[in-house]
């Protein structure tokens, strides 16, 4: 069975005990796209130097984060590790030119199971991890995406997780109940622009082009995500804006489909 890329922003972690429109949406996006196989997580939270991937039998719960609700650490979401599809995704990503490694303790990071615990609850499907290297730039991603697409025709699920913004210092000095500041909706309209016309050259150069691109992204980590779903997807076709919304007055949750 043929499954397409995503995107999905995963927000705080406080998004997996929120009813919010994020967490709306993603409760009945697991629905909507179906049982995978398998979930290969591209995840803005683990961040190495070279493309990584798990291959630990089961992922343990990582809580990286502090300061949030106690009861966010009392969650657990702990799905079967996904072996023989990381020596897959090792595999495609070495004949693509990749130096690729592996590491059989990692868990899976908020990254991850925030998004997956409202898509897939019942923590049965085998998931991966995949690593971004926020030191390289735009195009090192799309390509990830492109030599892992091959994976979609195996009934593998390619979920990146990011945040189509990603500003935790104005999030956190953002009054509640304020309005989206023009900065941050121009640059998710910039964004879902440049998908829709499928100008991949604009993206690959959104730093420079798209408008309050540094101060929606301070740092790269949380966008990149997009890009490895943009590569996996197929060429040519748009990918479908399926969701749009904000929390935290600052963090647009946009969230993409990749056919």
């Amino acid at each position: 069975m043929r499954f397409p890329g995503a995107f999905v922003s995963h927000g705080a972690p406080t998004l997996a005990i929120e009813d919010v429109p994020a967490s709306q949406f993603l409760r009945g996006f697991g629905q909507e796209l179906g049982r995978p196989s398998a979930i290969l997580v591209v995840s803005a939270h683990w961040d190495t130097a070279t493309p990584t991937v798990t291959t630990a039998p089961r992922l343990k719960t990582i809580y990286d984060f502090g300061g949030f609700d106690p009861v966010l650490y009392t969650i657990r979401y702990e799905p079967p590790g996904a072996v023989e599809v990381a020596a897959r995704a090792r595999a495609l990503l070495a004949a693509a030119g990749f130096a690729v490694a592996s590491d059989p303790a990692r868990g899976i990071d908020h990254g991850g199971w925030v998004p997956l615990l409202l898509m897939y609850p019942a923590a049965d499907i085998p998931v991966l991890q995949l690593s971004v290297q926020s030191r390289l730039d735009a195009g090192h991603h799309v390509r990830l995406g492109q030599a892992l697409r091959p994976l979609r025709e195996e009934g593998v699920l390619i979920l990146a997780s990011g945040s189509a913004t990603h500003n935790l210092r104005e999030a956190f000095r953002a009054a509640p109940g304020a309005p989206t500041p023009d900065w941050v909706t121009e640059f998710a309209e910039w964004v879902a622009r440049a998908l829709a016309e499928q100008r991949i050259d604009d993206l690959l150069d959104y730093e420079r082009l798209a408008p309050h691109a540094r101060r929606n992204h301070p740092t790269v980590e949380h966008f990149v995500p997009l890009l490895v779903a943009l590569g996996a997807g197929t060429p040519g076709v748009a990918p479908r804006r399926a969701h749009a919304s904000t929390t935290l007055g600052v963090l647009a949750m946009d969230a993409y489909v990749f056919d």
